[in-house]
This record gives C-alpha cells, sequence and structure tokens, in this order.
C-alpha cells in the first residue's frame, strides 16, 4: 500500500509541476501585454516602465518561469516586500499577496464543501441504498421519484427561492454569511445552513439514483448470487458482499465532485453572495487580475490532484486488484 501511494504522490507532483508551467506560459507569456492590464487604462510611459520592472518582465523568459515556479517552494522578494512560500504573486487589484486572499477566502468554501458532501452522502447515498435494498417498493418508488424531481433543480432557481422563503419573507433566517467556528459555532452553523441545503439538494439527487443502480448490479453479481445460494439471508449478502462493490462509482464521483467544489462553488457562492474561492475567481476575471486568476487555478488544480490521490487510496481499501496494477 505504501508503495502504491508513492507512486501516485509522485505523479501527482509532477502533474502539479507541468500544470504551473502550463499555466505560466499561458498566461505571462501570451501575446497579451502582462504589465499593461496590471497598469490599467490611464497608464503613462514611466508608469508602465515600472511595473515591468517591478514585475521582472524585462528579464529573460527562463528567468522569468524560475521566479515563478521557486516563488512557489521558496518564497519571492517584491519590490513592495517579501513575498513568504507557498508565493502565487501580488494582486494587480487590491495588492495584496495571492496567497493570503484565497485563504481569506477559503473557509467559507471549505464549510460548503464538507456540510454539502455530509449531507448527499448520508441522505444520497443511504436513500439509494434503501432503495436498491427495497427494489419495487413504495420507498423505492418515492426515492426514484424525489430525486428524478430534484435533479431537474438548479442553484441559481432553488437558491432565490429559499432565500424569499426562509430569509425575506418569514425572516426565520439571517442572511447566509460566514462566521468562524471559534467566533461561534451555532453562527458558523446557520450562517451557512441554507446555501449548504441548496446545494447538497443537486448532489443528493445524482448520489440516490447513482447507489440505487450500483447497488442493483452489484446484486446481479456472480459472487453475490453465490452467497444468496448457500442460503445466507438477503440482508446479510447486501451489507457483506455487494455495498462493497458498489462503493467503487460513488467514490469516483465523490472525489471529482469534492474537489471541484473546493476549487470553488461559483454558482452557489454567487447566488448567496459568499465570499468564496469561487467568488474570488470571477472577481479576478473581471477585473482582469492575472496573478489572482493564475492562483486561484493552481489552487484548485491542487486540490483536485489531492482527492484524485485520495480516490486511488480508496480504491486500493475497496478492491485490493487496484494495487496491483
Amino acid at each position: 500500500m505504501l508503495q502504491f501511494i508513492f507512486r501516485r504522490s509522485v505523479g501527482a507532483v509532477v502533474t502539479l509541476f507541468l500544470l504551473g508551467a502550463v499555466t505560466f506560459f499561458l498566461f505571462v507569456a501570451a501575446p497579451s501585454d502582462y504589465a499593461s492590464l496590471a497598469c490599467g487604462k490611464d497608464c503613462s510611459p514611466q508608469r508602465l516602465h515600472d511595473i515591468r520592472e517591478a514585475l521582472g518582465l524585462d528579464q529573460p523568459l527562463a528567468q522569468q518561469f524560475w521566479n515563478f515556479m521557486s516563488g512557489i517552494v521558496m518564497g519571492r522578494d517584491f519590490p513592495t516586500g517579501h513575498c513568504n512560500a507557498p508565493c502565487l504573486g501580488v494582486s494587480f487589484y487590491s495588492g495584496d499577496p495571492v496567497w493570503s486572499t484565497i485563504m481569506d477566502r477559503f473557509p467559507t468554501t471549505l464549510t460548503l464543501t464538507l456540510g454539502g458532501a455530509v449531507v448527499f452522502l448520508v441522505v444520497g447515498v443511504g436513500a439509494g441504498m434503501l432503495a436498491a435494498y427495497r427494489r419495487g417498493s413504495m420507498v423505492d418508488k418515492v426515492a426514484t421519484g424525489a430525486s428524478m424531481v430534484l435533479s431537474s433543480f438548479q442553484i441559481y432557481f432553488l437558491g432565490p427561492i429559499v432565500l424569499i422563503i426562509f430569509v425575506y419573507s418569514t425572516g426565520w433566517m439571517d442572511n447566509p454569511q460566514y462566521h468562524p467556528i471559534t467566533d461561534d459555532p451555532i453562527k458558523w452553523f446557520t450562517g451557512l445552513l441554507l446555501p449548504t441545503l441548496v446545494m447538497a439538494t443537486i448532489f443528493t439527487a445524482q448520489y440516490t439514483r447513482m447507489a440505487r443502480s450500483s447497488m442493483i448490479e452489484q446484486m446481479a453479481e456472480e459472487h453475490v448470487r453465490t452467497a444468496r445460494a448457500k442460503g445466507m439471508s438477503s440482508r446479510y449478502v447486501f451489507f457483506r458482499y455487494a455495498w462493497r462493490g458498489a462503493l467503487i462509482p460513488i467514490v469516483t464521483v465523490l472525489g471529482i465532485d469534492i474537489s471541484s467544489m473546493l476549487g470553488g462553488a461559483v454558482v452557489t457562492e454567487i447566488t448567496f453572495s459568499l465570499q468564496g474561492i469561487g467568488r474570488l475567481a470571477v472577481d479576478g476575471a473581471s477585473h482582469k487580475d492575472l496573478p489572482l486568476t493564475m492562483g486561484v487555478m493552481l489552487f484548485g488544480a491542487f486540490f483536485i490532484l489531492i482527492f484524485n490521490i485520495l480516490t486511488d487510496i480508496a480504491y486500493a481499501y475497496i478492491d485490493p486488484r487496484v494495487r496491483l496494477s
């Protein structure tokens, strides 16, 4: 198992390096003038020259690439001061280090992601497994029908309806806002409860259908039929043999979903006016803030790679044959 994890980790490091290189050449070495974007509309020639010198654009391209990549690991010096590692540059719009800006917004996205994952895993997978176990019953029909209806909703449609009902009309809940858990755990829980439930609703429908179909497929496998032929009870076969194989497609999609949400739950954060990673990516693109855009892109890619490794480890635990491949 350790050798398996080591191979995946080395592959992730190489992939992250290549992604950083591609990101650099896409933004910095592109035909567009990097310094002009930082300078803005009313930019004097002297101001443009100072920005080129401050950003190191007067240096050879190889030196710029080294400064960018080494800054992520060792930090980097700017005219405004030293940028500690991991240094992703300084924002054109705010003048703050990109990494600290991302870290200020990350708790909001992290809370949404983990809270939503708990809800749609417990409710979605649980409902799907129960529907498969009681296949053809009223429970199965209700779970399948509800998942079909909920899957047709979208966050930008369901979100405003929830806000109108629970915030603006009845006043039962405050307007969604992030509060640090260390300051007030109750406000931390209630502040993002509505957006978490709305985001989880869409995923719950998806995981209900996926868990049900995967479990039904596993119940038709030869080893499951053999266990039932030996006289084992349906409940024992269900929980002892079938559910483990049914987890493989769920783990696959779960790793992708969580990594993408951590990279930025854009629609949810914009719908509920939350200041998270997704909103930060939109702000960086609208302000043409290239260091911020590059930083958010690499930050999201990092989590995609991390959860790909965790998904591979989960595969190896669920199905030992994966380790041999």
